[in-house]
Parts: structure tokens; sequence; C-alpha cells
């Protein structure tokens, strides 16, 4: 049975607005996924992440693994109590720890060895491993375990790489055992448009519900990373959700959407928010430099969020200051909200048929986010 339906295309592009409908309710995508890494967004309650607009969020099977462990999560009543989160929830399979742990990991093609990187004990994924885990947790949407390389990488270990992502995939499919998830493949390759082609073949084959796009945002340049995705989303299956995975910035995120992308996750709204970042429809905010000591005003005028709706950056900037941490906790609610916002707009735009021109506009005011990726948002697809 095929949960997910596309509502409306844009005349003008390949964006699409559609719905995946889950056991914890229905996502309205193109969608952002906050990430709740280790089972919880970091400073923020449910409660408000509900009321910044997300109705899914990411969680992740290595991390929660290793804390507190499969068993507890089991016997707090499973990851949406655990999470307290009564709306869809999907899990990374850890494949992208294979490439930010990979100091720590031994791999061959039945799976992947981690050191913990929080004590060093062993922990051991492959396939099957991977899957069961996330059955058991009992989130919405799952992933197929994957290898997720760096760039530049040569094309013997990508080769390598793919061969074992179809593998695994195939392993993962045969032992998923939950029909009320979703599982999702994930298409890795890096930048080689040849690689990307055959994996998304291989997967295709085998009829998964949705489709990811792995193994970007790891070093490469822009016009890689968009070229990569245009050409691997365009072979994917109309019928079946498209995931971007690590994509941050606007400006990608609204590129990948014209290129028929209906998911994204990144930790960009919140580990910025923690670091006193914060994004605005006219740019970024430092909040710690001095010229907003006495500023009266909000973060952003016109946003209602409960940042906005009741701080100052001058008192914003005062939190920071004295490690306070209702600081961070206010930019990463005002970020989320942001990004919410953002996805909003485009499925308005999508309905109106006006996306490309819109996008043509928002993505050239939406550079100057790109700019600074390797200073603040540098570390967007980390732990």
């Amino acid at each position: 049975m095929n949960r997910f339906e596309v509502l409306h295309t844009d005349r003008s592009s390949a964006a699409r607005r559609g719905l995946i409908k889950t056991l914890h309710g229905k996502v309205e995508t193109p969608a952002f996924m906050p990430v709740g890494t280790a089972g919880v967004v970091k400073g923020i309650t449910p409660q408000q992440l509900k009321e910044t607009g997300a109705d899914i969020i990411l969680a992740n099977t290595y991390h929660l693994l290793l804390r507190p462990g499969v068993e507890t999560v089991e016997k707090l009543g499973g990851l949406h109590k655990f999470m307290v989160w009564n709306n869809a929830i999907l899990t990374d399979s850890g494949g992208y720890q294979i490439f930010s742990l990979r100091a720590l990991t031994r791999i061959d093609n039945d799976g992947v060895e981690f050191a913990s990187h929080v004590d060093g004990a062993k922990a051991y994924l492959n396939a099957e491993i991977a899957t069961q885990i996330q059955n058991r947790l009992g989130a919405d949407i799952i992933m197929c375990l994957d290898q997720c390389t760096p760039f530049p990488c040569d094309d013997s270990q990508l080769e390598k790489a793919v061969e074992r992502t179809i593998s695994w995939a195939k392993r993962a499919k045969q032992t998923h055992a939950n029909t009320n998830q979703l599982l999702f493949a994930i298409v890795q390759g890096g930048v080689n448009l040849s690689l990307r082609r055959r994996c998304v073949t291989e997967l295709v084959k085998l009829d998964f519900d949705g489709y990811a796009i792995g193994g970007l945002g790891v070093g490469e340049d822009k016009s890689n990373m968009i070229k990569t995705v245009n050409t691997t989303s365009e072979l994917l299956p109309a019928d079946k959700p498209r995931y971007l995975m690590g994509a941050g910035t606007p400006a990608d995120i609204i590129a990948a959407v014209k290129a028929g992308v209906d998911m994204f996750d990144c930790v960009m709204p919140t580990r910025n928010g923690r670091n006193a970042f914060a994004f605005t429809d006219s740019g970024p905010i430092r909040l710690r430099n001095s010229v907003h000591c006495n500023d009266a005003g909000p973060i952003e005028a016109g946003c209602n969020c409960y940042c906005c709706s009741n701080f100052s950056r001058g008192s914003i900037r005062h939190f920071f200051n004295i490690g306070e941490m209702l600081g961070p906790i206010l930019v990463s609610l005002h970020n989320l909200s942001f990004y919410q916002r953002l996805m909003v707009k485009i499925r308005q735009v999508i309905e109106k048929n006006e996306f490309g021109d819109w996008a043509t506009k928002q993505s050239k005011k939406y550079k100057i986010f790109n700019s600074l990726e390797n200073t603040q948002i540098n570390s967007a697809n980390s732990l």
C-alpha cells in the first residue's frame, strides 16, 4: 500500500506538494524534520516543538543504541512515549556515523563495528541489526543501513560503498518486520553520477516505501551537490517520497524542492541557536554582537514564535553573556519556527504554481547563509 500522495506539482519545476500518511499522523510535504539525535531536540520541549509547526522529527539508531539502549526505550513504552511525541518520527539507521565517526569504525561487507565515542565500548551494526533495532523502537519511518563516504573519495571506494549499500538494502528489506513502519532506502555514490544511477536502478527494483539521497553535505561544493540532487531525484519513482538527508541551508532546501525532493533534516536551526546565531528572512543575526545590547525589538519583526513574541534582542544577548540556558533555547525556538515557516511558504507557492519565480528570488536572498557554512554552520551533519 502506497502511503504517499502527490497533491500538486508546480508547473514551472519538479517541485511537488504531497502528503505522507503514517500511524502517528500525516506529514505535509515538502517537510523539514528537526533533529532529536538521541531522543530529544536539545533544549526544546515536545509542546514547544509542536508549536513551531513540526509534524515529524528525527532520531538516530546508533545514538539510541548506545544510550539509553533499545531495551530501556522499550521498557519506557517505545520511542514515541519516550520522546513524548505523538506525531511522526523517522529514525536514521546509523549509516551517517560510518562517515562522521570513521576513525572509530571497522567496516566490511557484513557491517560495521564502532568503538563508542562515549566510552570506547564495541558496538556492532549491520543491515539486519539496524533494521531490527528500528522495528523495536517503533518509529513511523525507518532507514536501511548504508555506507556514507567522505568527499573527496576515489571511485573504487565509492563503488564498494554503493555495492554495500545495495546489498544492505536487500537484507534490510528481508528483515523488516513491522508493517506499520515505512522503510526507506538510501542512494549513495558521492558526486559520481554513474554510480548514483546504478544505485537508484538497483534500489528501485526492490520497491521501497521511499528513497533518500545520502552522502551529500560532506565537503563537496554547491554545484556538485545540486547537480547530484537533480540527477538522482529525477530517477526516483514519482509516487514515493524523496528525502535529502542532512541538507540544511534555506537555499539548499529550495534548490532540492525545485528538483522534486519532499523531505529534509538538519541540526542547523538548533546548533546555531545554541551559538546565538539566528536565521531571519533578511539574513543572519549574531546576537552576541554589541549592536544588540540595547535593542528592544524581536529577533525578527513579524515572527510570531514564542521567542519573538516575548523577548528582545537585548535581553537574549544578555542571557548568552551570562551563560543563561534560556538564551540558546529561545534562539533555537526561533530558528525552528523560521524553518517551518519556510516550508509552509514553499507548500503555498507550489499550490499556486508560483514556485519557480519565487525560488529564484529567494535563493538569491538566502545565498548569504551558504557563505557561513565553513564557519558557524559547518557541522550541520555531525553527531
